[in-house]
């Protein structure tokens, strides 16, 4: 896995996750940008709030998150984005996205363009592309010579085949759950192979560097062209999953850029960091690479 430098973009969606029991600051890149500082990586998140009051607040909770917070936007109209969570008895989240939002409303301008030029690597997903003038801007920062990272998103009803499947396209490393990739080989005509050859064709399809595909708690796999690696998850109590597949990812990529690890082991600690995540309550719990570590040892 190449790139450049370090230095990590995560682009999309920041909001605040209505959980049963309270409301929490979420967002699979905000999850994603604050598992990277937590293990110590250079990340900037860009997205968008409303001027509102929840606006203010969520700016607040990131800059004491540590995190670079020069490219969160405000919009004067739209309100910052509130998403309802339901968990189902075995602690599963399903979401319900309010539109239009602020982070529906990301702009390009000079200094995003040249923050995004000097990054290693760009985090992105399909949800933030719901609406034209994101994708649009999206788009754009898709043309440069970084490592492209896409966590597929497809929350019904925005996950259009013509969306999805173009952002893939773009992508060097993609993330995606057993369920994402059926939809996608289903869209794109190759459903009736075996699991494997789903992830084998949807490889060569793209041409990705690495294709990762999430089974929740039982683990993932990751094809790297030549072999595909399986790791079968660690088994933990589950407080609830919010966060733990950006974890995943995070960790993954953590690994890969930091130690140049082979992937069955940067796999084992995504497993890990991911299972952590879903141990305890909320996207981004306080833990550090320590608690992932005793994961990795302990099997719980």
């Amino acid at each position: 896995m190449q790139a450049k430098n370090k230095k990590i973009v995560c682009f999309g969606e920041v909001l605040y996750d209505v959980l049963p029991k309270q409301a929490i600051p979420g967002g699979a890149p905000m999850n994603a940008a604050r598992h990277f500082e937590r293990m110590g990586m250079d990340v900037t998140l860009v997205s968008r709030v409303g001027s509102d009051q929840k606006g203010v607040k969520l700016t607040n909770f990131l800059n004491k998150s540590g995190l670079n917070t020069s490219f969160v936007q405000v919009d004067p109209s739209l309100p910052t984005s509130e998403v309802l969570v339901k968990l189902d008895e075995n602690n599963t989240a399903t979401y319900e996205i309010k539109k239009p939002v602020a982070w529906d409303n990301i702009r390009l301008d000079d200094d995003l363009v040249k923050k995004v030029q000097q990054s290693g690597v760009f985090v992105y997903g399909s949800l933030a592309a719901r609406s034209q003038s994101t994708r649009q801007t999206l788009k754009r920062l898709l043309h440069y010579d970084n490592l492209r990272v896409i966590d597929v998103n497809l929350r019904p009803p925005y996950d259009t085949a013509e969306v999805a499947l173009e952002l893939l396209a773009k992508a060097d490393i993609a993330k995606l759950n057993i369920e994402e990739l059926d939809k996608i080989a289903q869209w794109s005509g190759f459903s009736e192979l075996p699991e494997d050859g789903r992830i084998r064709t949807l490889y060569e399809k793209y041409a990705f560097d690495y294709l990762i595909v999430t089974y929740g708690s039982e683990g993932a796999k990751v094809f790297d062209g030549k072999q595909i690696h399986q790791h079968p998850g660690y088994k933990v109590k589950t407080a609830d999953s919010v966060g733990a597949g950006d974890a995943f990812l995070s960790g993954f990529l953590y690994k890969m850029l930091n130690e140049n690890a082979a992937v069955p082991d940067a796999l084992d600690f995504a497993c890990a960091a991911g299972a952590l995540v879903a141990s305890r309550d909320g996207a981004t719990p306080d833990y550090n690479l320590d608690n992932i570590e005793m994961i990795k040892k302990t099997g719980n």
